[in-house]
Parts: structure tokens; C-alpha cells; sequence
């Protein structure tokens, strides 16, 4: 299929979006299914042309957060779909803007263009908001047949990229030379906001770590905040063999720099890794 090509198919969804918690073992996800929200979680998922691996933790005693993550897959199986977003708040109005996403995500779950859907988002936070709420968020669309990846990023903290060839962790930004003054707003702000889309080109054995603000900002025992340089550093030295084999190192460095010191915010952890060796998901 070529990646420029708007397909028109009826979905299909299962009869709950949601993972549920702590499932041992790694699924393949099918076409047209849709699999996330903010709920406590720690899966292994199988995506066409990418393995990914979650960990959703709200702040405890809360088992949903504000932290939101899903993972759809087009209709011909070659376009998987990652969203990772930080809603303002918690609790049931969370809820509501985790459902209004996943509607959209349906919505265009064929669509490479990932532009309108993005602008959905935004237009359809601000109508269901409650006052002053507003949303970060990070969406990748992959092809499977070339490995390229499309994302944006509205106003979320900045993904970590993996390039085996180079073997070196970067930080995956917008290079666009056309960038708008309101382009990448966080969700909630304008309506109408642009927002651009830039396209990488993935190879075997590349990892996109996602996170959330609750992962970056998180505190030692002196106070001390992760920051970007430590998680680079923590990056580093993460296993670069699979997507569950870099998360759980990554979530064991973090207990370690945080020591005894609480946790304060949801976290919310994504790592996608190409295989050398291809996912081919069935229509």
C-alpha cells in the first residue's frame, strides 16, 4: 500500500479498548484494533513493523491518571499508530478526554496524514475541556513496507531516538525549516492550531523511547530533578535488544536515582523497536 493512500474501511472495535493490568504476555495487536488509556499497565505489544513495550503508573492511590497512551493499526495492517499524551488533572474528566481520543483515533485510524487528526484533537479538547485544562502530546504513525515515521509533537516533552547505525541516542525534533509561530501548541490552547508532521526514516534495530513528565521531572531524595542530560546518560546504558528489555532497565535506573523519595506525578513510559526482522499483521 503506498503510505499516501487514504483508506475506507469499516471498523471494527474490540468491546474494550483498554489493556488490562499486568498482562504476561506480549500480543499482536490486529488490524483496526485500538489498545490503550490510563489505566495501571505493563504490556509487551506486537505492532506491524515495530515491537513495543508499556508502563502506565498513575499516581497511587489513583489507578487512572492523567497520562494517556494508545496503539492502533490500520485497516491492511501496515500503519501502526502512537500516542502518548499528559492530560491536566485526573480522574473522571481525564476519562472523558481519554475516550474523545480514542474516537478520533478510529476516526483516522487509516489516514497516513496524521495533520487532521492531530487538529481534531485540539478542536475536540477544547470543547470538552473544563477550564484552563490543556494536553500535551506526541503522535508517530510508521509504515510498515519502509520504516518511515511520521511524527509531531504538540508541546510534550521530547522523545529519545536510538540510531544502531551510529549507535548514539539523540533527541527526535521538529527540523522542519517552515515552522509557524502557533505550529505545536499544546492541545487546548487555540483552536485551529497548526501542527506539523516530520518524517525520519527508522532502520533495523532504531528505539523511540516516550515518556511523560512525571518520568523527566522526577526527584531524588536532595531534590535533585532527572532532567534531560540523566535520562540521556540513564539512555545511554539501556539494553538495546528489545523494547520490554530497554523499558524495564530504564524504569529500574529511575527507582534508583529517585531512591526514597516518592513519587509525585504519573508516569508513563513507551519504547518502540524496529526488528531487524518484520511483523506482518494479517487483514
Amino acid at each position: 500500500m503506498n503510505p499516501s493512500t487514504v483508506l475506507k474501511s469499516p471498523l471494527i472495535m474490540p468491546p474494550d479498548g483498554l489493556i488490562s493490568d499486568y498482562p504476561t504476555d506480549v500480543r499482536q495487536m490486529a488490524c483496526l484494533e485500538i489498545r490503550g488509556g490510563n489505566r495501571l499497565a505493563v504490556c509487551g505489544t506486537e505492532l506491524p513493523g515495530l515491537n513495543a513495550w508499556v508502563s502506565c503508573r498513575p499516581l497511587e492511590p489513583a489507578t487512572r491518571g492523567g497520562d494517556l497512551y494508545y496503539l492502533s493499526v490500520c485497516s491492511r495492517g501496515s500503519i501502526s499508530r502512537v500516542i502518548i499524551a499528559d492530560v491536566e488533572g485526573h480522574g473522571e474528566t481525564v476519562s472523558a478526554v481519554a475516550e474523545r481520543l480514542r474516537i478520533a483515533l478510529r476516526e483516522h485510524v487509516d489516514d497516513w496524514d496524521q495533520s487532521a487528526l492531530v487538529r481534531r484533537l485540539n478542536d475536540g479538547f477544547l470543547k470538552g475541556r473544563v477550564e484552563g485544562q490543556y494536553a500535551t502530546a506526541v503522535l508517530l504513525s510508521q509504515y510498515a513496507g519502509t520504516g518511515e515515521l511520521l511524527f509531531t509533537n504538540a508541546g510534550h516533552p521530547l522523545p529519545l531516538w536510538y540510531r544502531a547505525a551510529s549507535r548514539q541516542w539523540t533527541l527526535l525534533e521538529d527540523t522542519t525549516p517552515y515552522s509557524k509561530i502557533l505550529a505545536d501548541l499544546p492541545l487546548g490552547m487555540i483552536p485551529g492550531t497548526d501542527y506539523r508532521q516530520t518524517a525520519v526514516q527508522l532502520e533495523p534495530d532504531d528505539l523511540i523511547l516516550l515518556y511523560t513528565d512525571g518520568v523527566s521531572e522526577s526527584q531524588n531524595e536532595r531534590r535533585e530533578q532527572l532532567g534531560i542530560d540523566r535520562l540521556l546518560a540513564i539512555a545511554a546504558g539501556l539494553p538495546k535488544t528489545t523494547a520490554a528489555a530497554a523499558g524495564e532497565s530504564l524504569l529500574a535506573a529511575l527507582a534508583e536515582f529517585r531512591g526514597a523519595a516518592p513519587s509525585t506525578d504519573d508516569e508513563t513510559v513507551v519504547v518502540l523497536h524496529r526488528p531487524a526482522h518484520l511483523t506482518v499483521v494479517p487483514s
